[in-house]
């Protein structure tokens, strides 16, 4: 495996974990992780790109050696976060960003909000959730007041195998070797429940449980189509043909078509036997269309 090295961006009020790869005077690539995810689950895909980057991937806050907050999280925070990570790391020239799920969420907004600044962007996956409606916001915020008197809790495995086991059951495009490694950054120790409710200490997923907290607010997908529309880079869609993303669209019929139409110039590519970690799945061919895309 490529060694990666660790850096730490202290802002105001957060200090954020960003774990690098490769040359810093080779051309920069910005990985961006998805939610209850880590940086380094990007070491697969990593491992198989054939030219020399200087690779940035950070932990958002909140997500592995990032620092928890212990309280709500809020999307907005994220964008913040992203902007002091290129002002740190690219401060000159356009960005080449590569986001899965809620990182590729999290750089289609970016893009959109600071098209100047970004050349390319690649989204594995990060197409933006379910659209809601005004009348689930009473429903929302009153589960969010209930979860601020009783926090989550992570669920709590007696070892990295049994972690490493969970992945395996719920991805059957993983293999053994690559659920083992993702146990040894996926997971840390820490306290959590048994599926009884009993508290334990054990292995716990590498995120602050209140990422699992309900936001108050609904996702208005009205809102992320018009900034969408400001995009004026070339986009990639990347999706897994077996990704529960993909089954999830097919329930609305149109929605993909009517997202896909917010981008001036959008292209798809789809890997086949992949899943939503498609990056965990098919490493190789992400590499593959990272490298061709960004090239």
């Amino acid at each position: 495996m490529r060694p990666s090295r660790s850096e730490f961006l202290d802002l105001p009020s957060i200090r954020l974990h960003v774990r690098r790869w490769g040359d810093p005077e080779a051309p920069t690539l910005f990985l961006l992780h998805g939610w209850m995810d880590v940086s380094a689950s990007w070491q697969f895909v990593v491992d198989e790109l054939q030219r020399d980057w200087n690779i940035v991937a950070p932990d958002w806050r909140g997500f592995g050696p990032s620092q928890w907050l212990n309280r709500p999280y809020f999307f907005a925070e994220h964008l913040g976060d992203m902007e002091a990570i290129v002002d740190r790391y690219a401060p000159a020239g356009r960005l080449r960003l590569a986001g899965h799920s809620m990182g590729g969420i999290l750089a289609g907004l970016y893009a959109g909000l600071r098209p100047e600044r970004v050349e390319r962007l690649i989204s594995l996956e990060g197409f933006g959730i379910a659209p809601t409606t005004p009348d689930m916001a009473a429903e929302r915020y009153l589960k969010w007041l209930g979860e601020l008197k009783t926090p989550p809790r992570l669920h709590a495995y007696p070892d990295r195998a049994a972690f490493a086991r969970r992945l395996l059951k719920s991805d059957p495009f993983l293999t053994p070797d690559r659920a083992d490694f993702l146990s040894r950054h996926l997971a840390r120790i820490g306290d959590g429940t048994t599926r009884s409710g009993e508290f334990r200490h054990g292995i716990i997923w590498n995120g602050d449980p209140w990422h699992k907290a309900m936001s108050p607010y609904l996702f208005r997908l009205e809102e992320s189509m018009a900034v969408w529309r400001q995009i004026t880079c070339p986009v990639l869609w990347v999706a897994g043909r077996q990704s529960w993303i993909v089954r999830d669209f097919a329930t609305r019929p149109g929605d993909w078509e009517a997202r896909r139409a917010c981008f001036a110039d959008v292209r798809e590519e789809w890997i086949d036997r992949a899943d939503h970690m498609l990056h965990h799945d098919q490493p190789a061919a992400v590499a593959g269309i990272i490298e061709k895309w960004f090239a």
